[in-house]
């Protein structure tokens, strides 16, 4: 059987938490975008809503927004969660599974921060649950992203370099219409709301660690927002071509991706030289660099995020994985890009784990 193929991908705008979307739920934000790619992929039959979702309210995700979006109760659903690259493992999932039975099936993820409840442990909050059981470093990932900069030797202005960047990058696409043919407005919310912070403001921010180097505009915010693909079992888009989950340790999360793309490019045969676009989950400057000088690349690879990443963006969790796939969609299948054109996507994941998928233009 031929490699499934990613006949549509969308996305919702991303929002930062407590703002644009925060009276929009995982459901609403889900059927948002598994109706969009039903609709541009004219309706094939679908065997299964497979969605990455972090802190939702349970209840299954991925079945809540089938229903939500009208696909028919006969379409069951199904939801993931590895933390941060709960999207890109969803879709991953969702392609084995069109592998075995050539039927297509809608994949992606969604976070909500706005409305994720509060959890308590007899009767006492917490932010989140461990990534890593007693016996293991379980690091705040502020903490983690900063333990690893100090691990690599990287400087604040290294960081805040590559932050600018990232900004920079997406201001440009969004003043361009580079994001219009992707997003599915919700809301009332048509654009993205983090991008454009400035290098000046960037310089004055202090450190969120005491004698670290990280900083807010360093670190990714965290947001709302939904991006959802239809992985078909043939027809013209982005072929998956493998995809690869690791582990890593879970001290140095931030690490994870980079087993990960070396896994998958050992598997396909292919180098870094190969890819002509790259999307990494930037939840942390430092975490970006760190990978990238483990794949051989330089901060400032024009292929990498090429309009701006998380750190403008925002970090809606078990959707960012996801969202990087619909920006390899747009970047390639929707720019033209020759048929065979090769693409990546990557992200590290709390608790030491790193997700990477390969993907080729067919035409």
């Amino acid at each position: 059987m031929t490699d499934p193929v990613i006949v549509a991908a969308r996305r919702t705008p991303l929002a930062l938490r407590g703002r644009g979307l925060r009276h929009l739920d995982v459901t609403a934000l889900s059927a948002a975008v598994v109706s969009a790619v039903a609709r541009d992929a004219r309706h094939p039959p679908i065997a299964d809503v497979v969605m990455g979702n972090c802190t939702g309210p349970g209840g299954n995700v991925g079945r809540l927004a089938a229903l939500a979006a009208g696909l028919g109760p006969h379409v069951p659903g199904g939801t993931v969660d590895r933390q941060c690259g709960s999207g890109l493992a969803a879709i991953a999932d969702a392609a084995n599974a069109v592998r075995v039975d050539g039927i297509a099936r809608v994949a992606g993820g969604v976070e909500s921060a706005s409305t994720a409840p509060l959890r308590a442990l007899a009767g006492v909050p917490y932010a989140r649950a461990p990534f890593a059981p007693a016996g293991f470093a379980d690091p705040d990932m502020v903490q983690a992203a900063d333990d690893l900069a100090r691990h690599d030797g990287l400087t604040r202005e290294r960081q805040d370099a590559l932050a600018a960047r990232s900004h920079a990058r997406a201001g440009a696409a969004d003043a361009e219409g580079r994001f219009r043919a992707e997003m599915v407005p919700v809301g009332g919310v048509t654009r993205d709301e983090g991008a454009g912070v400035p290098p000046r403001v960037l310089r004055r921010l202090v450190p969120l660690v005491v004698g670290g180097t990280v900083t807010a505009g360093s670190s990714t915010r965290i947001g709302d927002g939904a991006a959802a693909v239809m992985v078909a079992p043939a027809g013209a888009g982005l072929a998956l071509r493998a995809a690869v989950i690791t582990g890593s340790d879970p001290a140095l999360p931030g690490l994870g991706a980079a087993p990960a793309i070396a896994a998958v490019l050992a598997r396909t045969g292919l180098g870094a030289r190969d890819l002509a676009a790259i999307e990494l989950v930037e939840a942390f400057a430092a975490q970006s660099i760190a990978v990238l000088s483990r794949v051989g690349l330089p901060d400032d690879d024009p292929r990498v995020c090429a309009d701006g990443g998380a750190l403008a963006l925002g970090h809606p969790w078990g959707a960012s994985g996801a969202v990087a796939v619909v920006r390899l969609f747009s970047r390639l299948v929707r720019a033209g890009a020759a048929d065979g054109t090769i693409g990546l996507a990557a992200a590290s994941v709390g608790g030491g784990l790193g997700v990477a998928a390969i993907f080729e233009v067919v035409r």
